[in-house]
């Protein structure tokens, strides 16, 4: 029996959120990405006096949230649903997420300026990453940690607990928790 297309989509999702290479150019993906750029066009235009609202739309596009955060404009995201934030989280201007895996942000998470988390990855092959097959790899970022402004943080790194990432650090691997990092590619400059 042939899958609907809403099947064939939903087994797509399934493959995109375990990290397997999956069609990023499934209508559905496409309509979905409008979505939340609608609502995001939206909250990036809201007056700053309008926060009630501001928060209204996250709540809508996140996938979860605390109580008590705060999200200054413009932030981007690809889908938001795959964007977990902790309690008492601040992200200053220009926060972009691509959120084609999970990213997960616990408590008391501080980010500055143009900041940037990716979860996609691409084929190197030109011929392969032509077609639009793509796949994820997620982001866990623990709990008290600053991320300093123009930091990039790329697919699959978890960053411990009580880390501060230096300003444009390029974060490519695992951090462990109580250090700083910085530099491209983000090393350990002292332990805390």
């Amino acid at each position: 029996m042939k899958k609907s297309e809403n099947e064939i989509f939903e087994s797509e999702w399934e493959k995109m959120l375990s990290g397997e290479i999956y069609d990023a150019m499934h209508p559905k993906f496409i309509e979905m990405l409008g979505t939340t750029r609608e609502k995001l066009w939206e909250f990036n235009n809201l007056r700053p006096s309008e926060m009630d609202k501001m928060k209204g739309i996250l709540r809508e596009i996140l996938g979860g949230y605390g109580e008590k955060f705060h999200v200054n404009q413009p932030f981007r995201c690809d889908y938001g649903c795959n964007i977990f934030i902790g309690e008492n989280f601040f992200a200053n201007f220009n926060l972009t997420i691509l959120d084609e895996a999970e990213v997960r942000i616990g408590d008391n998470c501080f980010i500055g300026p143009n900041v940037s988390i990716y979860t996609a990855c691409h084929p190197l092959d030109p011929e392969r990453r032509n077609t639009g097959v793509e796949w994820a790899e997620p982001v866990t970022i623990g709990n008290s940690v600053w991320i300093g402004g123009s930091a990039t943080i790329v697919p699959g790194v978890t960053i411990g607990n009580n880390v501060v990432i230096a300003a444009g650090a390029v974060v490519t691997k695992d951090v462990p928790d109580n250090v700083v990092v910085g530099g491209n590619p983000a090393r350990i400059i002292k332990k805390l």
